[in-house]
């Protein structure tokens, strides 16, 4: 009984990115949405490697954790993510990974249990928080982006209204790190991935 816990708790992935990502765009056409996708995935991959985790693993939660929500956008069993969670079932992802999703959102009773569930919900809003606070920068880049800028815009409750800033508050709890840390990870990480989000910065002749 003992191994078998151990299966259910540290699955082998056997879905490709490629796979993942193919599953993303099949059912995500906005823009910004796969963009997001790519922000949380680059977050999820500097944790895994800052923990010692599976990478791909990681990675793929974030890439797929909102895949459904275009068409399903409801908050309900009907809706965002127990439909894309059904599916990813369907297809074979591993639990703790459909786990880690459906814990993503507050609403779905779903508790977090493992370091990818927190890591998740950690960076999840923040990725959307960072990327609104470079949009209104003059450069339009992360590069220069710092902690700091992101927690003035985080006090303004008229800046990006749609971030739940209670939710980034207690992901960096769960997760036992320190807020301004954690936003800088964050920043890290999506720096690292800046061209494919847009967040390159302003082409200069």
């Amino acid at each position: 009984m003992r191994e078998n816990n151990a299966a259910m708790t540290q699955p082998a992935i056997v879905k490709t990115r490629d796979d993942a990502y193919r599953l993303l765009v099949e059912y995500t056409t906005n823009d910004s949405l796969i963009k997001h996708a790519l922000a949380v995935e680059a977050a999820l991959r500097w944790y895994a490697r800052k923990y010692g985790e599976d990478e791909l693993l990681w990675g793929i939660t974030g890439l797929l954790h909102d895949f459904d929500y275009e068409r399903f956008p409801e908050i309900s069993e009907t809706g965002h993510p127990f439909m894309g969670c059904k599916e990813l079932e369907r297809q074979g992802y591993p639990p703790i990974m459909i786990e880690a999703i459906l814990g993503h959102a507050t609403y779905s009773g779903v508790e977090r249990r493992s370091l990818l569930a927190k890591v998740l919900f950690a960076c999840d809003e923040l990725a959307g928080l960072i990327t609104a606070a470079v949009y209104v920068r003059p450069d339009r880049s992360v590069h220069t982006l710092n902690a700091q800028s992101v927690m003035k815009k985080m006090k303004d409750k008229a800046f990006a209204r749609a971030v739940n800033r209670e939710d980034i508050r207690c992901g960096a709890e769960e997760l036992g790190v320190d807020l301004v840390e954690h936003i800088t990870n964050v920043i890290d990480a999506m720096r690292h991935n800046a061209e494919a989000l847009g967040l390159g910065g302003a082409v200069v002749a």
